[in-house]
């Protein structure tokens, strides 16, 4: 569970049960799924229709039109307030905290006080050791509660953390994250590997929020790759992982997604990345509802599957890895080919090119550097490399604005780190360098942050590059 998209790193979700030795790999070229699971019909649920999938058998799901939970299929899973990410909920076993009511699982934060200072009590469950499962189509239809510092999230872990090591090894899908204070943005993610790797993906809605509605998030696992949706509209696909022990060569691909994983649903309160409640937040509402969960399978699967070569982007005739630097093409800044220009936690604003500038307007400047920002992903980094990054910038006023070079699929460490210039009224131009001492990365991004830096004065970027200088 991470932010991505951003030029601030986060700490992800860290489970704390250790994880051992690898698992056998099996010489089977085709799988016909196995599962504890098989399919569950909870003996609380009404007759209610759901829906065929072509190509799918339904293997278990649950619609929640019963009085109670099923703990056929769920467990209720009690944690201490800090357990992870410094968030301050207790997860609790109590029904004031996970419900069903009008066909919908509700899990409910709460705020109360004790010794004087503020409590929280929230709900999560989990399906391990119920309806775990390897391969398939997950749907969960979920409305989440809106308020800062509330955190709601439908994710996956293995069913035994044992094969390949202590998290991240083990591996992490999350099907689904949004905060509280920005819920009109939803994130779908996976995390692996030894270091920390992920790659996430993000929908943003041009009307509406994910708390306004109920919203259909879905995940296709397959053994050579993974791809999520967000109301049938596909927003990530990866197929690009590992997974090692530090200093020993990278497990079979496709490890670590090869095992079994099981379903989990929580409400965070707080925590490293959303940051704690405030005076706005409206505990009364504090409620992630779903409606569903649906896991689908193939009847069988082609395991003959291999890692896909890394493809590393060809600098321009004069040694540019910056595509458009000098802003000659007025292109499209809202989708992925080149700039792209990005709104965060509270950040308003808009970006053109014009006359061979690209102009950032800021009407909000949000609560975070990355809440206005601008990002040309795909930078090829080579280890032992050393790299140089110029532009020319300069602001209706003086005010200052962040540089950095980070690493998307790499937990968000940074090549080149953030570093803060001062924008004058007058064109300067910047240069930075820097020696690339990780491994390997053909997803490298430049970032321009503009947000919560105390202005919201036009910034003006003109001539970028990025070039290898040794």
């Amino acid at each position: 569970m991470n932010k991505k998209f951003m030029c601030a790193a986060f700490a992800a979700v860290m489970l704390l049960s250790a994880c051992g030795e690898a698992k056998t790999d099996s010489s089977e070229d085709t799988i016909a799924p196995e599962t504890t699971a098989g399919t569950t019909e909870p003996a609380t649920e009404e007759n209610v229709e759901v829906p065929e999938l072509d190509g799918y058998d339904l293997l278990w799901h649950d619609e929640f039109s019963g009085s109670e939970l099923d703990d056929t299929i769920w467990n209720m899973e009690a944690r201490q307030p800090g357990w992870t990410n410094e968030e301050l909920q207790e997860y609790t076993q109590k029904i004031d905290n996970i419900f069903t009511r009008d066909g919908n699982l509700v899990l409910k934060a709460i705020k109360t006080d004790e010794n004087g200072k503020p409590y929280y009590t929230s709900g999560k469950v989990n399906s391990h050791n119920k309806t775990d499962f390897r391969y398939g189509k997950i749907v969960a239809r979920a409305k989440v509660p809106e308020g800062q510092g509330l955190w709601p999230a439908i994710w996956m872990m293995p069913k035994d953390e044992s094969y390949y090591g202590q998290w991240p090894k083990c591996g992490e899908i999350d099907i689904m994250e949004v905060l509280g204070s920005d819920v009109k943005t939803a994130y779908g993610t996976v995390h692996y590997g030894e270091p920390h790797a992920e790659q996430q993906g993000t929908v943003v809605l041009d009307s509406g929020s994910f708390a306004s509605d109920f919203h259909e998030y879905s995940v296709e696992w397959e053994p050579g790759e993974i791809r999520w949706y967000i109301d049938d509209q596909l927003y990530l696909t990866v197929n690009d992982w590992f997974t090692a022990v530090q200093g020993e060569d990278d497990k079979p691909y496709p490890a670590p997604f090869d095992q079994d994983f099981f379903v989990q649903m929580n409400l965070a309160v707080g925590g490293t990345w959303p940051g704690n409640p405030d005076e706005t937040t409206d505990f009364d509402k504090a409620e992630f509802l779903i409606d569903y969960v649906r896991v689908y399978q193939k009847p069988e699967y082609d395991l003959n599957v291999k890692k896909p070569e890394k493809v590393f982007r060809e600098a321009d005739e004069s040694g540019n890895f910056i595509f458009n630097g000098d802003f000659a093409e007025a292109e499209d800044l809202t989708d992925d080919v080149d700039w792209k220009f990005l709104l965060f936690e509270g950040g308003e604003g808009a970006a053109e090119i014009k006359d061979n500038t690209m102009i950032i307007t800021t009407q909000n400047q949000g609560t975070v550097d990355y809440s206005v920002q601008l990002v040309q992903p795909e930078q090829p980094m080579y280890k032992g490399k050393k790299y140089r990054v110029t532009f020319d910038a300069w602001s209706d006023e003086e005010r200052d604005m962040i540089v950095c070079v980070s690493a998307p699929n790499a937990n968000w460490i940074r090549y080149l780190p953030d570093t803060t210039l001062t924008l004058s009224t007058e064109q300067t131009t910047y240069t930075y360098e820097f020696d690339m001492t990780e491994k390997d990365d053909n997803n490298g991004r430049l970032e321009f942050n503009m947000g919560n830096k105390g202005s919201d004065a036009t910034i003006y970027i003109k001539n970028v590059r990025l070039e290898e200088i040794g």
